[in-house]
C-alpha cells in the first residue's frame, strides 16, 4: 500500500454505526404476527389432515377381539371375555341370530347403540360366522365401540 496522493483508497473501510441498516419497531411486530399466523394456520390445516386416531382404535380393537374370540374363523361367543383392551373404555358386542352378546372394558365403557351419542365413540364392525349352537354357525355382526 502506498500514501501517495494518486493510489486508490482502501476497499475494505469500515462502517460506522450509522451506516448500518435498521427495521422500524412496527415493521418488526408485523412481520413477527405475519409469521405467527401463518405457523398457526398451518398447524391446524395439518390437524385437519390427519388420519382418525379413535377409528383407528377402534379398528385395532376389533381385529384383537376377532383374534381372542375366533377359533377356525368362528367366533364363539363364550370367548368373549377373553377379549382384553388395555388403556380405554371399550365395549365389543356380538350379534347373531337375534342373540346380543356384550363384554365392556369397565363402567365407563359405551353403552348399547340406543344410548351411545355418535360424537362420543368411535365405532368398528365386520360380518363374521358365529357359532351359536354345536354344529350350528349363523352369520352375525362383531362390533367394537370405543369411547373417544
Amino acid at each position: 500500500m502506498s500514501n501517495a496522493p494518486g493510489a486508490a483508497e482502501d476497499p475494505t473501510a469500515s462502517f460506522t454505526a450509522a451506516d448500518r441498516a435498521a427495521v422500524e419497531p412496527i415493521a418488526a411486530l408485523v412481520a413477527v404476527m405475519v409469521v405467527g399466523l401463518a405457523l398457526g394456520l398451518y398447524a391446524g390445516a395439518l390437524d385437519d389432515a390427519a388420519p382418525d386416531r379413535s377409528r383407528q382404535t377402534a379398528e385395532t380393537t376389533l381385529d384383537r377381539a376377532e383374534r381372542a374370540t375366533a377359533v377356525g374363523g368362528i367366533v364363539d361367543p363364550g370367548r368373549l371375555r377373553k377379549v382384553e383392551v388395555p388403556g380405554t373404555a371399550t365395549a365389543v358386542e356380538l350379534e347373531a341370530d337375534g342373540e346380543r352378546w356384550l363384554v365392556a372394558s369397565g363402567p365407563d365403557a359405551p353403552g348399547p347403540p340406543g344410548i351411545r351419542s355418535p360424537e362420543a365413540v368411535a365405532v368398528s364392525e365386520r360380518r363374521v360366522t358365529v357359532r351359536v349352537a354345536p354344529g350350528r354357525n349363523v352369520r352375525g355382526t362383531l362390533r367394537a365401540v370405543v369411547w373417544r
